[in-house]
């Protein structure tokens, strides 16, 4: 993208409509009353795109988008957003998160996934994550990293209030939140859920006498993990439920989230491994 700085763009001014509702878009209840989410970067757009997410709109900055990843994913986009805008940038400045300037923007409809459509997907031997309480967007998108890394089947945010879709979870997870594996549902939803499944179910809890290495996950596993602030509710101490530990031999109590999803994912898939 060679265009010259003082060109005119589609959008000039950080009054213009669309850009007052890109900013209000920052806001939860905002996203969940429109259905939609904003999607910063130019892997993210590309993975959402790649994934079949509706991008109604994607707007660019072509001093900020002079990356090849850049240039090729809003080309991409020519073939499956029906609207794409230039902005200047000090536009741009306004409407963009985090701290990587990859000059694309864009506004996907927020897909609407369930437990049941996950069934599918599940291979022979499945490992399912489980989170309650990850509402920091930051561990949210690095657990979904972990888990993609690690092959799990599918993650499941067990507590209906967990924001999956928040843009800065979709940075933090790199566009991987896209795949249709990562499901948003209610506690009892969940338990039900994998009840149905009859699947080992593993709880990470500091009080646990069970160290994490000691469990089988060879026939598959729920994994599940806790906010760092409030940890699990009481339905994952029930008598179905295996609590296991993360030894912590320094002065630490605990492991951030996404490290502990790292370790006992990374785990698990050894064992499957090794079995194979």
């Amino acid at each position: 993208m060679n265009d010259n700085a003082a060109m005119d763009r589609d959008i000039a001014s950080r009054q213009n409509p669309r850009v007052k509702h890109l900013v209000k878009l920052r806001d939860q209840r905002q996203r969940t009353g429109d259905r939609l989410t904003v999607v910063d970067g130019a892997r993210e757009i590309a993975r959402a795109a790649a994934a079949g997410i509706e991008l109604t709109e994607a707007y660019c900055c072509p001093e900020a988008a002079q990356s090849v990843e850049s240039q090729q994913a809003w080309n991409a986009l020519a073939g499956c957003c029906p609207v794409r805008l230039t902005v200047t940038a000090e536009v741009y400045e306004k409407i963009r998160y985090g701290q990587r300037c990859d000059g694309l923007v864009a506004v996907a409809r927020v897909p609407q996934r369930t437990l049941a459509g996950l069934r599918g997907r599940l291979g022979p031997r499945p490992l399912i994550g489980v989170l309650e309480g990850v509402q920091k967007p930051g561990n949210l998108g690095a657990v979904l990293r972990c888990a993609d890394g690690a092959g799990v089947d599918a993650v499941v945010a067990a507590d209906g209030q967990t924001d999956l879709f928040n843009p800065h979870a979709i940075r933090a997870s790199m566009g991987v939140v896209f795949k249709p594996n990562a499901v948003a549902a209610s506690l009892a939803e969940t338990l039900a859920w994998l009840a149905d499944l009859q699947l080992p179910v593993v709880a990470a809890r500091v009080d646990a006498e069970l160290d994490y290495d000691a469990f089988d996950f060879r026939r598959g596993a729920a994994i599940v993990l806790g906010g760092e602030a409030t940890g699990l509710s009481a339905a994952w101490h029930a008598a179905a439920v295996t609590p296991v530990r993360l030894p912590m031999l320094g002065m630490a109590d605990s492991l951030n989230v996404a490290a502990a999803a790292a370790v006992l994912f990374y785990e698990a898939r050894r064992q499957q491994r090794r079995s194979a």
